[in-house]
């Protein structure tokens, strides 16, 4: 996946300096998941569930069953394909794989990408916890910190305070390696765990090797954060943009509709990149906007994921 340009991004989300994880989690308890309880019914299960690792029995494979349950042993003995069966479990463990680089800084004044990371894995990790789930999380910028599995409203509170502290700013900018998020998930979760990613997948190419890798031993679900202005910017005349990782600056005519549509082509031509790539990992990119309403952004999550489980 190719590096995309963007607009200067500060490194913290702005106004989020007299944000406290405290706050955060009411003002999501309040705003996001009693909605949520009311649209989905409390079945976080369509969104957030795990594949259980207790095996139970083996039968022939049907149309629609998961190719990573084919048992092969069992498969070239009878010359026909069979499958495991598995009881899910009814508490997993989760991991949170979260991109805290540079472009994250790219969006509204007063919601940047980083701040919907911080919301996204602050809701995640709330209704996880409360159906009795352990939860991990992984925080990538120019290194990884990990705050270990945990459970109960204090050790969200903690995910939570990791993700609004400012970013680490040490080394010369250059562009995400996703790669070293992915491969620090494949250390992170040992037992077949749920496996979240919200990263806004502005990186170098090779990281797709590192999603299969998780993709087939975890049940992995991919977030990918935007912001509409990288697809589209406003018309506002002549303005610098700076790469926001790398620093570069370039001066545009954002008035110029031949500008403009080679913007919105490049952009649409590395989105069905992603999605290709994300397809071929084994898994499916599910995409929350800035401006996106939160609850249906996870809402609509959920239909599909309970559309691929059919």
């Amino acid at each position: 996946m190719e590096h995309r340009p963007a607009l200067t991004a500060s490194p913290r989300p702005a106004g989020t300096s007299a944000l406290t994880a405290e706050s955060l989690l009411r003002r999501l308890e309040w705003r996001v998941v009693r909605r949520l309880d009311g649209r989905l019914q409390g079945d976080y299960r369509t969104l957030f569930r795990g594949t259980g690792v207790d095996f139970t029995d083996l039968r022939e494979y049907t149309p629609g069953d998961d190719l990573r349950h084919l048992d092969w042993n069992v498969t070239a003995r009878m010359d026909t394909p069979y499958v495991r069966e598995y009881v899910e479990d009814r508490e997993v463990t989760c991991w949170l794989l979260l991109d805290r680089s540079a472009s994250m800084g790219f969006g509204p004044v007063d919601r940047q990408k980083s701040l919907v990371v911080a919301e996204v894995a602050t809701t995640l990790a709330h209704v996880l916890s409360r159906g009795g789930n352990r939860i991990g999380a992984a925080l990538f910028d120019d290194r990884v910190d990990v705050v270990p599995p945990g459970q109960g409203r204090n050790h969200v509170l903690r995910i939570a305070e990791a993700l609004l502290r400012p970013p680490s700013t040490g080394g010369a900018r250059t562009t995400t390696d996703l790669s070293v998020l992915l491969r620090a998930g494949l250390g992170l979760a040992r037992r077949r765990s749920l496996v979240v990613v919200v990263s806004d997948f502005i990186t170098q190419p090779g990281w797709e090797r590192h999603l299969s890798l998780l993709a087939r031993r975890h049940d992995v679900v991919a977030i990918q954060v935007v912001d509409p202005r990288e697809s589209e910017l406003p018309a506002v005349g002549m303005v610098y943009v700076e790469d926001a990782e790398t620093g570069e600056q370039i001066f545009v005519d954002t008035d110029d509709p031949v500008f403009r549509a080679r913007l919105r082509a490049a952009a649409t031509e590395r989105q069905d990149a992603l999605l290709a790539a994300a397809r071929r990992a084994g898994t499916q990119v599910h995409t929350v906007a800035t401006d996106e309403d939160l609850v249906r952004a996870l809402a609509r999550i959920s239909h599909l994921r309970r559309q691929q489980r059919r």
